[in-house]
């Protein structure tokens, strides 16, 4: 037996590929799969089946365009109307070799969601392994607001009974395998550790320390944000998105070739450290860390050429393959030489004020007029903030920029600098101008000894 965990970073998704004798199975691969044929011709192996736990809604996957390249059957979940692949029974069985697939319809974070139980029938046919998608993380479960508030509570019903009926009855020694790692969006507390097992989880999540009702209120009441981009993917997810081949391969530009494709409605989305960007960057241009990619679901658009400024060249291959897995096929080149070459063209830069925690702890105490936003997502804000500071998600500063004066000195502040380093590049774009980015963010703070309140 043969198994690997793929991890893209940009949205901590975990795709995994398991194989025994000559034949393997994919579950929730990436959109750019070459890698999965790369394991599987390294290994002698024929991948049978393609096998998706749900309609992801953050990632573009690549189940299609592996089928095409390897002649595997893709299977799915009964919901919603797929355009493409198989649809499973509950308990529907496969054969990988000398191990077991058995499909378990598992509905909650959706109604069409599935879990995979693999046996191993060379060591007793015991299940020793399970492919949970996103109905339980480590360490959290997945989200159930996807359908609407109106449907919420009986899809929180069905992700209890999911987990408790099915997942948690194949036993504590289980190895668990989620589609989402910490940093994923699908989940509001999954932790870092990507290892663990369902009896690890039956006693340390703390999720499934509740009751029925306590879970199901617990799960009404959580606070997620639905990111515009998941529209696109929601569509791909059912259509199929088009063939990416061997990968972006986004065309290097002259920084006048750049500067055409700006003047001509492109939109710029700079990856390099909010230090970086403030010390100078291009009009108009997007602050996003690229540590923070998947935040531009948030803006950037799918009509329009992406143009892309980098901290280094050995950056563009992570960043234009992390665009393309989240739908952006519209990557229309990137500046060749980094911000240097815009530099030394003496081409029109911004800046963008950069103040630490001390600073911004001795500007409250004389500017009065001074407004502090909070950009961090509502359950960090509640964990403690600054007093008197005003709470906008990072996301969506652009929807609520009319609830930030501009006549006023405002700072941003989120937990380390990068997210309140994108919000405050938003405000920039609609023209404020007395704004400040608190490096180090929170964490600082609170190592500053400074005070905060909940």
């Amino acid at each position: 037996m043969i198994f690997e965990k793929i991890k893209s970073r940009v949205v901590a998704h975990l795709s995994y590929f398991v194989g025994s004798g000559h034949e393997a199975v994919v579950v929730d691969p990436q959109r750019d799969c070459q890698v999965y044929v790369d394991i599987a011709k390294r290994e002698g192996m024929r991948i049978k089946y393609v096998f998706e736990t749900h309609r992801n809604e953050d990632y573009v996957i690549g189940s299609r365009e592996l089928a095409n390249l390897t002649g595997a059957e893709i299977y799915h979940g009964p919901w919603p109307e797929f355009r493409y692949g198989q649809v499973l029974k509950d308990d529907q069985e496969f054969h990988i070799g000398k191990l077991k697939v058995t499909a378990l319809h598992t509905p909650g974070h959706t109604p069409g969601c599935m879990s995979y139980a693999v046996a191993d029938l060379a060591t007793g046919g015991d299940i020793v392994m399970v492919f949970t998608g996103d109905t339980l993380f480590v360490g959290d479960t997945g989200r159930t607001d996807f359908g609407g508030p109106g449907k919420r509570r009986k899809w929180s019903e069905s992700l209890y009974d999911s987990i408790h009926s099915k997942l948690l009855p194949l036993g504590d020694h289980v190895v668990l395998c989620p589609a989402h790692g910490s940093g994923s969006v699908c989940g509001g507390g999954i932790a870092d550790r990507e290892v663990s097992t369902l009896g690890a989880e039956r006693l340390m999540n703390p999720l499934l320390q509740m009751t029925r009702e306590e879970f199901i209120d617990h799960k009404v009441r959580e606070d997620h944000h639905y990111t515009p981009y998941f529209h696109m993917m929601e569509k791909y997810n059912v259509e199929g998105a088009p063939f990416v081949g061997c990968g972006p391969n986004p065309k290097a530009l002259t920084p006048m070739e750049f500067k055409e494709k700006v003047d001509d409605g492109g939109v710029v989305v700079d990856t390099r450290p909010p230090p970086s960007f403030g010390a100078g960057h291009i009009k108009d241009s997007y602050s996003i860390n690229i540590a923070r990619l998947g935040m531009g679901g948030w803006v950037l658009p799918y009509d329009k050429p992406i143009l892309v400024v980098l901290g280094g060249q050995d950056e563009l291959d992570y960043v234009s393959r992390s665009l393309s897995r989240m739908g952006y096929d519209n990557v229309g080149g990137y500046l060749t030489g980094t911000i240097a070459s815009w530099y030394t063209n003496a081409l029109r830069t911004e800046k963008l004020s950069l103040i630490t925690v001390a600073d911004l702890k001795e500007m409250m105490g004389k500017e009065k007029d001074l407004v502090v936003v909070d950009v961090r997502s509502l359950d960090e804000y509640n964990t403690g903030h600054i007093e008197g500071c005003k709470h906008v998600y990072a996301g969506l500063v652009e929807q609520h920029a009319g609830e930030i004066p501009r006549d006023r000195p405002v700072a941003l502040i989120c937990k380390s600098g990068t997210r309140s380093g994108f919000a405050s590049s938003m405000l920039l774009r609609l023209g404020y101008t007395n704004i400040f980015n608190v490096l180090g963010g929170m964490t600082a703070w609170g190592k500053a000894g400074y005070p905060v309140t909940n």
